[in-house]
């Protein structure tokens, strides 16, 4: 009785989802030509609302159970729970835009790859809201190679995700690109991006003998990021933001006093610095950057400017803590408005996340960047719970 309960109210969840996110979908985003790719762009409140999914870890829905969740969860607990859990997510925030920051599927547990993205996406999917994802250090351990993952994950419907960038010959990995977020439509900037946003494979483990662990981003990959800020920052001084799935060995830069969130494990970074941190540093559009991959962590720490954060896990069939919350993290993008009523550029970016429990708790409330220095903060009418 209780699957047969927990089932009817996932579709009539769903079905919520579907008509509360398709209006907000319709206000911030309008379809480039004829192609049926819709371009993000703020909504009429001046405002760009990014969910983020990290480590969902699906495999094959019911029939794989949940890992670390308290005795009396155990018995009905799966991968349902994690799309339960999408699900009210985007009925809570109505995101512009989705983002799922790598191990989407749990390759070693997972029979079928493809109908594990295709119940994984499925939330994002169904609600018509424009997601994009990375590809995780798991992905690709069944029986599709992390290129045929991020191709399939390319032609899924409603993703902005991308195979690479077109364009550039030799780069590593698969899933490196950019998104533009354009201004308000009928505004001065409905024909720019305003807010800038930039997706890499971190790839997965090292293949060089002497250096153990995982990967780093590359010189081909930070090569590309250089060249696509410089000629974005050319156009605009739009701020940008950066996915992907595994820290920057710079997350090793916090403690307890200067951090938002709590650290519950190390940093499992590469073993190497490749020095993407100083680039980021260099190019200077980008402000915050986001992963996953260390689940029980969820904080955010500033350093020389720029905000490293963690989502926090998502996924019921990825490790945890029992009794810890399950997360999500939302990021909004806050436009300055004139006197006059004029849309101008971005004033703020704040960050909070979700907990998944009886009332989808809202912690963390926080300023990532603001363009004046008292933070100018822009409050929503349902910010917290």
């Amino acid at each position: 009785m209780a699957r047969t309960m927990a089932t009817i109210i996932v579709i009539l969840c769903s079905f919520s989802i579907l008509i509360l996110a398709t209006e907000r979908v319709q206000r911030s985003s309008s379809l480039i030509g004829g192609s049926g790719i819709k371009q993000l762009r703020f909504d009429e409140q001046g405002e760009f609302r990014i969910l983020q999914v990290a480590d969902m870890h699906y495999a094959d829905g019911r029939q794989t159970p949940c890992e670390d969740v308290l005795p009396e969860q155990f018995a009905h607990c799966s991968d349902l729970n994690t799309t339960f859990f999408i699900e009210r997510m985007i009925q809570a925030e109505k995101p512009d835009l989705i983002v799922f920051t790598g191990d989407n599927i749990y390759g070693a547990d997972t029979t079928d790859p493809v109908a594990s993205m295709n119940a994984a996406f499925a939330p994002a999917i169904t609600s018509n809201i424009p997601w994009a994802a990375v590809l995780g250090n798991h992905d690709q351990e069944s029986t599709l190679s992390r290129e045929g993952v991020m191709r399939y994950i390319a032609g899924m419907k409603h993703t902005l995700s991308q195979f690479n960038p077109s364009g550039v010959g030799v780069i590593d990995g698969f899933g490196n690109y950019n998104l533009e977020v354009h201004g308000i439509e009928g505004s001065s900037s409905v024909n720019n991006s305003i807010l800038n946003l930039y997706f890499l494979d971190s790839g997965d483990y090292s293949t060089v003998p002497s250096i153990p662990g995982y990967v780093w981003i590359k010189p081909s990959q930070q090569f590309w990021f250089q060249q696509t800020s410089m000629k974005l920052q050319n156009k605009s001084k739009a701020p940008g933001l950066a996915y992907f799935h595994i820290p920057l060995p710079e997350y090793a830069s916090f403690d307890s006093s200067n951090f938002t969130g709590v650290k519950q494990e190390g940093i499992s970074s590469a073993s190497v610095n490749s020095g993407f941190f100083t680039t980021l540093v260099e190019v200077g559009d980008v402000k915050a950057v986001f992963t996953g991959h260390d689940h029980i962590n969820d904080f955010c720490g500033q350093l020389t400017g720029i905000h490293l954060c963690y989502a926090g896990g998502f996924g019921y069939h990825a490790y945890g803590k029992a009794g810890w919350s399950r997360r999500a993290r939302v990021v909004v993008v806050s436009l300055d408005k004139e006197s006059n009523g004029s849309w101008e550029a971005v004033n703020s970016i704040r960050t909070w996340k979700r907990l998944d429990d009886e009332k989808l708790t809202a912690i963390d409330d926080q300023v990532l960047w603001s363009k004046t220095p008292s933070g100018n903060r822009r409050k929503r009418e349902n910010s917290a719970v």
